[in-house]
């Protein structure tokens, strides 16, 4: 790794998974997020929740906010999401170093209250934060309700921070959980990364670990890279590595496309592109020794409000001149595009009780079937959850904003697991479906990328 960092003249690894706050990028609203942050768990604000796909960088915005927080504030940070409704407050207590009967949750409830207030007498405030909430038992986040309800008279004892994957609003939108929602007064939503964000991120890296000169990834690469990695920063960050070390590889001082496919191929979370050439660039690297790897789009619920959405572009109307021409022999029948291992790998998602699901898997089979190559679809997201019942909502959802049989859902098999690609439209061209994406409904623009996918592309990742 030595000789990689001096070839790039960098001081230290750029693009390290684990969070590193010298790091922290502000852009892409990260900065405005973490200032808000700040203010609502100085001002006794109530409980607010952080919400984003894996690896938007959540924990990330966690650490960096422990660190932001002024000397008066004390910090509880939790990261076991198994926690029972006892455990939580009794961990709560030992991070705060308060002695309490075990036998008793009552008497550990006390104990924390009477703490809390003689902290708060002192002039020093408590900030609990909870990540992966959106994988806590409901009787656990009903026990985290309660701890928000410690209080004086006229000021909270306790700030609440969740940090969780979208599920947490599913979990939040049952009706057990109504008390709950109620006291969270400020919500933050970790968006991917749009290209021209990525591109910045990466020139932000680079310099973060030392290095000075002209910016390494090319605006194809950067591409390449913001589309592989779905704007999601922990996979920007493993494929700007791999791509790093392709170039290191090479004996080159810039990242090109090439390197970037290579990454994208050699990465398990990527769709399945067949680039052999790409795939061959990485194994050459791998022989030397110098392979050494760094290692959702979040479903918004759309808005209720219906705008105006971008339709398919539609074959040209025949002219009379051409409806009085002579017939012409009968066309055969477009061959079936899709293998039959790509239709028995779509066929064995389970999509369950879900007829929403069931039709636009059926309508995404169809249209692979049968869309010629240079055809393209809108990426709504592409997700590790594949859950059906999670689907089915966006589905639900999904019509009231478009028209629902413009919405494909491929499930894609990776490894015996399944990821979920939403797809909008059938347009003859990259800049038709450029021109579409920019008509789609305002809360598509702002949650997901709405990158262009030709069919052929689509296909070759089945």
């Amino acid at each position: 790794m030595s000789l990689y960092l001096e070839h790039f003249g960098l001081k230290e690894a750029p693009f390290r998974i684990t969070p590193h706050t010298d790091f922290f990028f502000d852009g892409a609203e990260r900065g405005a997020t973490l200032e808000a942050l700040l203010y609502a768990t100085l001002h006794e604000e109530g409980i607010v929740k952080v919400v984003g796909e894996v690896g938007s960088g959540k924990t990330m915005l966690c650490r960096v906010l422990i660190e932001r927080l002024p000397a008066h504030v004390e910090t509880v940070y939790l990261a076991n999401p198994s926690f029972t409704r006892d455990e939580i407050l009794y961990a709560v207590a030992e991070e705060l170093s308060i002695e309490f009967p075990r036998e008793r949750v009552t008497g550990a409830l006390h104990a924390l209250h009477d703490r809390l207030i003689e902290s708060y007498g002192q002039g020093r405030r408590t900030v609990i934060l909870i990540d992966e909430a959106h994988a806590m038992p409901e009787e656990t986040l009903e026990q985290v309700r309660l701890l928000s309800n410690l209080e004086t008279s006229r000021h909270k004892l306790l700030q609440i921070v969740l940090f969780g994957q979208p599920e947490l609003d599913e979990v939040l939108a049952l009706a057990s959980m109504r008390q709950l929602k109620d006291r969270i007064t400020h919500n933050f939503r970790m968006r991917p990364l749009q290209t021209a964000e990525v591109a910045t991120y990466l020139s932000f890296r680079m310099r973060a670990a030392g290095y000075h000169g002209p910016d390494v990834f090319a605006p194809a690469a950067v591409t390449r890279i913001a589309r592989g990695s779905h704007g999601l920063t922990r996979r920007i960050n493993i494929l700007a590595d791999k791509s790093l070390l392709a170039a290191y590889s090479e004996g080159a001082h810039a990242v090109g496309t090439r390197q970037a496919r290579a990454a994208i191929a050699d990465s398990e979370f990527a769709p399945r592109w067949r680039a052999p050439r790409a795939a061959a660039a990485f194994g050459a690297a791998a022989a030397a020794g110098v392979l050494l790897g760094a290692g959702a789009y979040r479903l918004i619920s759309p808005s209720s409000t219906p705008a105006s959405a971008a339709a398919p572009v539609a074959t040209a109307p025949v002219a009379p001149a051409q409806a009085a021409a002579a017939p012409t022999p009968p066309v055969a029948p477009p061959q079936p595009r899709l293998e039959r291992e790509q239709v028995l790998r779509l066929a064995g998602y389970a999509a369950g009780r879900n007829p929403l699901l069931h039709a636009r898997i059926e309508a995404a089979r169809d249209k692979l079937d049968s869309a010629p190559d240079g055809h393209h679809s809108i990426e709504l997201y592409f997700t590790d959850n594949s859950d059906p019942d999670r689907v089915e909502r966006f589905l639900m959802r999904a019509r009231e904003l478009v028209p629902l049989e413009n919405v494909y859902i491929v499930p894609v098999e990776s490894g015996g697991r399944y990821r979920i690609w939403a797809l909008y439209g059938d347009f003859a061209g990259e800049a038709h479906a450029e021109q579409a994406a920019k008509r789609l409904p305002p809360k598509y623009q702002q949650a997901f990328p709405l990158v262009p996918r030709s069919f052929a592309e689509l296909r070759r990742a089945l």
